[in-house]
């Protein structure tokens, strides 16, 4: 007959073994498992936008993995969208006008355009022609040619200004001839077909 302090001394070794066994499954689960990464946020359009000054509020934040090259995680009042964006798509560092990259030698210029109707008809990467009608003049004069729409702000609410402001890429010197151009007579413009 096995003494009874035999009996529970192998009991209680058999605790401890399946106790240690239960334990290093444990450890095993745990050291396996993947690692939960959080996942990225980035701004999305809170509904569809057009080029112009934007907001806060007009984005919102999504978990988004991967995230897109260059991917915007927070925008500062004063920034200026370049181009259109639908709801829901993600903002990235190209669409804001500050990282909009031109070309070696050109600057960004804003032009008002006095036909708002003609206009409507360009859109951001149109090739436009600027045309300057003075009143003294019977003729309008090129003042700069195969010039690339960068963006078309949306006008402030209850805007009273003429036309439509546009802003193209051109070089220095095309820039004086417009700003000055643009004191004294109204501009107009053509399109280069297949440009819009």
């Amino acid at each position: 007959m096995i003494p009874s302090w035999l009996s529970r001394y192998g009991r209680r070794r058999r605790l401890i073994a399946a106790a240690l066994a239960a334990t290093s499954v444990i450890c095993a689960f745990l050291a396996t498992r993947p690692t939960t990464a959080a996942t990225p946020t980035v701004l999305v359009a809170s509904r569809d936008l057009s080029p112009g000054p934007v907001t806060p509020a007009d984005f919102h934040l999504v978990a988004l993995d991967p995230p897109p090259a260059g991917a915007v995680r927070d925008i500062t009042p004063g920034q200026t969208l370049a181009t259109p964006m639908r709801r829901g798509e993600p903002l990235t560092d190209v669409r804001l006008l500050s990282s909009y990259r031109l070309p070696p030698g050109l600057v960004a210029a804003p032009v008002r355009i006095a036909d708002a109707a003609a206009a409507a008809l360009i859109a951001p990467g149109s090739t436009i022609t600027l045309l300057a009608a003075y009143q003294e003049a019977t003729h309008a004069r090129q003042i700069a040619s195969d010039t690339q729409v960068l963006t078309i702000p949306k006008p402030p609410p209850q805007s009273s200004d003429d036309g439509t402001l546009i802003v193209l890429a051109v070089t220095p010197p095309q820039a004086a001839e417009l700003a000055a151009a643009q004191a004294q007579a109204r501009l107009s413009i053509t399109i280069k077909p297949n440009s819009g």
